[in-house]
């Protein structure tokens, strides 16, 4: 999937409030659906875009389906962005945290 898909998944505050409530683990869609004053269907609709974009993971349980997030494929996706628009500062942040990691 592409960093376009990833952008357009995070240009929503209401995708990236799915993001944060699933930080801690797995809910069911009626649970997500709960969190938010839109309808179900409206919901469905966004946890759909991220799927798309691969930040989210689906799985079913019994009639229920699960949605989890996928941290390495955010944290790669933007980590991927910020080293294409500025390398010194990514560079910078890697020495640092190599020069943290062996004291």
């Amino acid at each position: 999937m592409g960093s376009a898909q990833v952008f357009k998944a995070l240009a929503d505050p209401t995708r990236r409030q799915i993001l944060q409530e699933l930080k801690d683990g797995e809910l069911a869609a009626g649970t997500i659906a709960g969190r938010f004053d839109m309808s179900a269907p409206s919901v469905s609709r966004h946890l759909s875009i991220l799927k798309a974009a691969d930040l989210i993971t689906e799985r079913r349980d019994g009639n229920r389906i699960l949605y989890r997030l996928e941290p390495e494929r955010l944290a790669m996706s933007l980590g991927d962005f910020l080293s294409a628009v500025c390398p010194t500062q990514m560079s910078h942040r890697k020495r640092t945290r190599a020069r943290r990691s062996t004291t």
